[in-house]
């Protein structure tokens, strides 16, 4: 079993879960959070109220009107009553609330 971490890079995330699957990152959770019901999350408003791992399974970019905003779809472990059926999206590429400088994967 290798447990690994990832550099912070989109292109390597991308690359690990392209090749391996699935990998686990940790971010800073604030009050806005706990309100997300669906759409591509960016923090907005409340302190911090702590960190969560989740696990990014993918990506993918919306169109809103000239803008394009790249994301990670995340699973998380609130329940499939939560969010978009326990998933959410966050904002790729700019490091939001850290989503992108704590990740590791594994081997088995």
């Amino acid at each position: 079993k290798t447990v690994y971490r990832l550099p912070k890079s989109v292109k390597a995330i991308q690359r690990d879960i392209m090749k391996n699957g699935p990998v686990v990152a940790t971010y800073f959770v604030y009050q806005d959070f706990f309100y997300y019901k669906s759409g591509i999350y960016r923090h907005t408003a409340g302190i911090r109220k702590g960190a969560h791992a989740v696990k990014i399974i993918g990506w993918g970019e919306e169109k809103t009107g000239n803008e394009t905003i790249p994301y990670w779809i995340i699973a998380n472990s609130w329940h499939n009553d939560w969010g978009e059926n326990g998933f959410f999206r966050m904002i790729r590429g700019i490091n939001e609330c850290a989503i992108e400088m704590y990740v590791a994967a594994g081997l088995v």
